[in-house]
């Protein structure tokens, strides 16, 4: 495994043991997912430029405009969750309560 291979895997590793174990605040729920994406986005632009094809030079774009959309929807849960329940504390959240 080379040295790039084994940063990226472990900045995933990271991101997803943080989203399983420290889930206090929405935020920083959203924040290990968020270095997960990157960590992925980046990962397949190294793999696309070591293919040297044109074909998959389209997959990380789709895949940050999808991390994009991603953050976006999870920004908007953020603020609706701070205006109804007054914080973004996790354990305050019902989701049984509409």
């Amino acid at each position: 495994m080379t040295p790039a291979h084994f940063t990226f895997s472990s900045a995933f590793i990271l991101g997803l043991m943080g989203l399983a174990f420290h889930r206090t605040h929405l935020l920083s729920a959203l924040l290990c997912l968020e270095g997960m994406m990157l960590s992925l986005f980046i990962a397949l632009s190294i793999w696309a430029l070591q293919l040297t094809s044109t074909g998959y030079s389209a997959a990380p774009m789709l895949l940050l405009a999808f991390s994009a959309c991603e953050a976006s929807a999870g920004l908007a849960l953020l603020v609706a969750a701070a205006r109804t329940h007054g914080t973004d504390r996790l354990q305050s959240l019902n989701l049984l309560q509409c």
